[in-house]
């Protein structure tokens, strides 16, 4: 997802790492960085500056790094899409946790707001609805697995929905 400042996923994930850095050791250093994303350190230096320009963060070569409040809005905002999303993979569609952190870094930079905000709602809904809590994990399990659901059962769980439902009653 771009922002309105159309920063890149990459330069995204630098403000996210160092929103953690932030976090565990209140500044961010190019050293930690790289270590982070897995690059060189004259790789992170050129984000850096990229991101100093834009004014998302408090950099001067050979000192600490820090999140300008433009970058920190930024940085708490990729950091919820990812959490969510890697929770949403993980939780519901039972991914493991490796792949579900990978899919979520792909994802958090993708999606719109308006798709994101909707799936938010959807977990919420899947969170506090009584009739999604009734173990639709473990049916979800089982039909992943190829065995075949409870159909009776299903058809009596869909009757009595509709029948409760508030347009029924009118």
């Amino acid at each position: 997802m771009k922002t309105k400042t159309q920063l890149s996923e990459s330069l995204e994930d630098y403000l996210e790492i160092i929103l953690a850095l932030e976090k565990i050791n209140k500044v961010a250093r190019t050293k930690d960085i790289a270590e982070k994303m897995g690059v060189q350190r004259s790789t992170v230096t050129g984000a850096l500056k990229s991101l100093s320009e834009k004014g998302m963060i408090n950099y001067e070569p050979y000192s600490f790094i820090t999140l300008t409040k433009k970058g920190a809005k930024i940085a708490k905002d990729v950091t919820r899409r990812h959490t969510i999303l890697k929770d949403f993979l993980y939780r519901v569609l039972q991914l493991d946790d490796k792949n579900a952190d990978n899919t979520a870094c792909r994802m958090e930079h993708a999606m719109d707001k308006k798709s994101f905000e909707r799936l938010v709602q959807f977990i919420d809904f899947l969170d506090t609805c009584p009739k999604t809590s009734f173990n639709w994990k473990e049916t979800f399990l089982n039909f992943r697995e190829g065995k075949e659901p409870d159909r009776e059962a299903c058809r009596k769980c869909l009757t009595e929905f509709i029948a409760s439902s508030p347009k029924q009653k009118q």
